[in-house]
This record gives structure tokens, sequence and C-alpha cells, in this order.
């Protein structure tokens, strides 16, 4: 029976990880996670239903406890996922022989792994080298291994996939290495935790090495045009004999939210071809049938579209602590974010009553000319413009037009957003919060979200930043103003 199996999930505040915790409790199997900072955890919607151990597999001291009464461990760690990818083989390898020796000491029967595609044979970059090394170490031990092999995963948040469409979307005509001629079987995320999940109860997948891929085998070229194609979007590539991984990883890092220091490790690895090389997959688990790119493309972008991503990325990589800045810009899934803080003599009613009667003939409180140049220019393009106002002067419901905003949630007293119906080469929301503190005042929180289109997106952004900086500082103080003053 499922129950009966009880399952050790690490990485679970990463990308893969995340999103096997729930598939796995909802197949009624008992999970406990290991995690080196069990604060970042908070808020996760199955947080009640695990077994929580802090541990650190760097340090095997701190496993014993994590292993206790463990059938199942799944290793879905990788040392690039730090912030200083440097030295990331040493560290992975350490960490594997930590924690098969631990398994091993705790009568774990069985560890499944996921690494990475790639010819053994083949001169694998250090990243992929990387990745089948610390599967042979986890081999190496006593305990049983099921290893599944993948390529590209492509789902919403995926650090590979986030590359692809970053530089599709913002660069119309792209100077390319020989690299994007590479062949590859992306893999949808949705068929690589189907793996994960089936191999439990499949007893002869046990000390097996699996190659998984998608329905494709394309080259990465093909990737960043089946994804413009299916945005709407027109790419010109332009292969070019020399780009090395340095400068391309480089541009990854000033095009997308990827840095440098993890692009780089995974654009060496793209010299490789990764491609499945048998059928073990099909006649272990006939019931998968995966995906093709464009579907799993066509359900990422579903995902994104709605803001209904699970996890992504760089989850693993940001603390839910930490200094809170007066103004923070970031950028995370296609959003660029700026982020102002004020606290405010009053309670967090009184905040919520004045931002939400902004607009209308009550103004923005900040530079009200430029709020309505950029209504006469929304009209004079086909646009909403701005003179639609507000149904009432001081009450707002979920659909109420707003000037050139439309209410998108409301929480009466804590919350409200906007979003922007104006044209603009992208989509934009405005969100303030007021939210209680422990002394008494109140945090008032304004946040304006933009997700460019293209390369124009991004250049309106950063090109009228100034501008938004003004009006947006503005406005925060003049509703903490008003606010006191009330």
């Amino acid at each position: 029976m499922a129950k009966d199996i009880h399952c050790l999930v690490t990485g679970v505040t990463g990308y893969i990880g995340g999103r096997l915790v729930p598939r796995l409790l909802e197949k009624g199997y008992r999970v406990r996670v290991l995690s080196r900072d069990t604060s970042r955890l908070q808020g996760r919607p199955w947080i009640n239903e695990v077994e929580v151990v802090q541990a650190d597999v760097l340090q095997p001291q701190t496993l014993g406890q994590a292993f206790e009464n463990i059938d199942v461990a799944y290793y879905l760690i990788h040392s690039m996922s730090g912030n200083n990818s440097s030295g990331f083989h040493s560290r992975d390898i350490q960490a594997a022989r930590n924690f098969s020796h631990v398994a091993e000491e705790e009568e774990v029967e069985r560890i499944i792994y996921l690494g990475g595609l790639g010819d053994p044979e083949d001169q694998l970059s250090e990243h992929l080298a990387s990745r089948q090394k610390t599967g042979q170490v986890l081999h190496d031990s006593n305990v049983s291994v099921t290893e599944f092999r993948a390529a590209v995963v492509v789902g919403s948040g995926s650090k590979s996939f986030e590359m692809i469409r970053y530089l599709t979307e913002r660069v119309p005509i792209m100077i390319c290495p020989s690299w994007v001629y590479s062949k590859v079987q992306p893999i949808a995320i949705r068929d690589v935790l189907q793996y994960l999940v089936s191999v439990l109860e499949k007893p002869e997948t046990k000390d097996e090495i699996i190659e998984i891929g998608g329905n494709s085998v394309i080259t990465y070229g093909d990737m960043m045009q089946i994804y413009a194609k299916i945005n709407g979007l027109k790419r010109l590539l332009i292969p070019v004999p020399v780009l090395t991984p340095s400068l391309s990883s480089h541009w990854v890092h000033w095009m997308t939210p990827v840095p440098a220091s993890l692009a780089r490790p995974l654009i060496e690895g793209l010299k490789n071809d990764v491609i499945v090389k048998d059928d073990k997959a099909a006649k272990l688990f006939p019931e998968i049938n995966p995906l093709t790119y464009e579907k799993a493309v066509e359900l990422a972008m579903v995902r994104i579209n709605t803001e209904d991503v699970e996890t992504t990325w760089n989850d693993a990589l940001i603390s839910s602590k930490g200094n809170e800045k007066p103004v923070m810009l970031k950028s995370k899934q296609g959003l660029n974010i700026e982020r102002r803080m004020r606290k405010v003599e009053a309670t967090p009613q009184q905040v919520f009553d004045t931002f939400s009667s902004l607009g209308g003939e009550k103004g923005w409180l900040a530079y009200e000319w430029a709020w309505k140049l950029r209504g006469i220019l929304d009209r004079l393009v086909g646009g909403v413009g701005f003179r639609r106002g507000r149904r009432h002067p001081t009450e707002l419901r979920v659909g109420d037009a707003l000037d050139f905003w439309r209410v998108e949630a409301i929480k009466p007293g804590q919350l409200l957003r906007l979003r922007a119906e104006m044209k603009v080469p992208g989509r934009a929301w405005l969100e303030f919060q007021s939210l209680a503190q422990e002394d008494g005042k109140t945090k008032l929180v304004q946040t304006a979200y933009f997700a460019p289109k293209g390369l124009l997106g991004l250049l309106y952004w950063y090109g009228l930043y100034p501008l938004h900086a003004l009006i947006f500082s503005s406005m925060i103080d003049n509703i903490a103003a008003e606010t006191t003053s009330s």
C-alpha cells in the first residue's frame, strides 16, 4: 500500500523537490522533508502534511534523524543552486557521499536520484560530468539506487526554460554560437514528476539508470523558434563560429534573471547532445506517454499567464528573511518589481481607506499632470484612456474600472491590486497593502509589477523608471501624509 512507504525528500526549496512533495501526498505516501533552513518552507501549502527535519547534507552528523524509519530517499540536491557556483563539483560529490553513507547506516531501501543526460563517452562539461559522477557515488553504496537522467526540464519557472523564454522574448535578432544546433530532448516537468512518483511502485527499477526525455528531439535553436511561434513572436537567429561560454553567460546575465555564475555551467553543457539513447523508460513505464516540446511550452505558458507558478528555479536562492529596503527592484517569473514601504502612524484600516480612494476626481496624489498625459497618449493609440474615473468616490469592488486600471483583488483593510488596461508592451499591476506592526503603526507597501513583452517591453520599463521613481515615491509619501492628517 502507498501509505506504507515512508519517503524522505531533499531539495524541497528547489524547483523539482517543491513540486514532488504534493504529488507524493496526493498518492497517499508518508513524506518527510529535509532542509537546511526550514524557515524557507513557511507558506508552502503542504507544510502541515509532512514531517520537517532541519539538516545539511554537507554536515553528516545532522542527518541521522532525517533517515529514521525511511524506506525511500529522494536525492534532489545540486550544489550549483547555491549563491556561489564555484566548486560545485566537489560539493556535489561530498554531499552525495554523506547522504548515501547515512542512508546505508539507517538501512534505507532505495535512493531515487535525478541527474543529467549526456553520453559518458563524450567530453562532457563539468556540470554534466558532475551530475553523472554524483549518481555514481550514490550507486557505490550498498543502498539500491534508481537514477533518472534528464535534459532540459520544461515548465513554468525551470531554470533552463526561463533562459530560453527570456532570450526569445527580449531579443528579436540573436547572435548565436554553435551550441544552438546541439540536439536536445526536453521533457515536461509533469512527465518528470510522473516518473519520480511512479517509480515507487516499480521494484524492477532498482539499481537502474533510466534516461528520460520528451517526445521531441530538436535543437536549442528549435526550442527558441518554437517558443516564439507559440507566443506570436518572430525571431531571427544568426549563427557565429565563436562565442565563448563566458560571453554567452554574460549575455544571459543581462537579458534574463539567471546570473552569469549559474548560466555559465549550463551553457558549457550545451555543446553536448543530450538525448535518450535507449528505450528503458518506455519498457519500464509504458503508462507514461511523454509530451512534445510544443505541448510542454503551451502548458508552461498557461501557468505563467495565470500566475499559477508552483515553484521556480530561484526558490532555493532567496531567503524568506532579510533587511527590508524602502525601494526594492527585482525580477521574478518575468515580472519586474518596484516596491516601496513606509511606516504610518495610523491603523491598517485608515491606510487602506486612503489608498482605496485613489483615482477619479481625487486623483493619484502625485504628478497629476503625468497621469493625465499618460491617459491622453493611451487614448491617441486606441487605449481606454484616463476618462473612465471610478464608480464610487470611496468604495471599490473587484471588477471596477478605475481610470485606466481595473480592480483585480481586494482584501478589506489590507490589500488593493489594480491591473493596468492602458496600452503597454507587456502587463502591469499596481498593488497597495496595509500591514499591522507590533509597535502599533502600519506598514504601507506600494508595489508596481511589470511583465515586459519582448525587447520593447524591457526598454519601456527601464526607460520610464526615472519618471516612475519620482511619481511612485511622491505618491506613497502623500498617501502616508494624507492618512495621518485625516
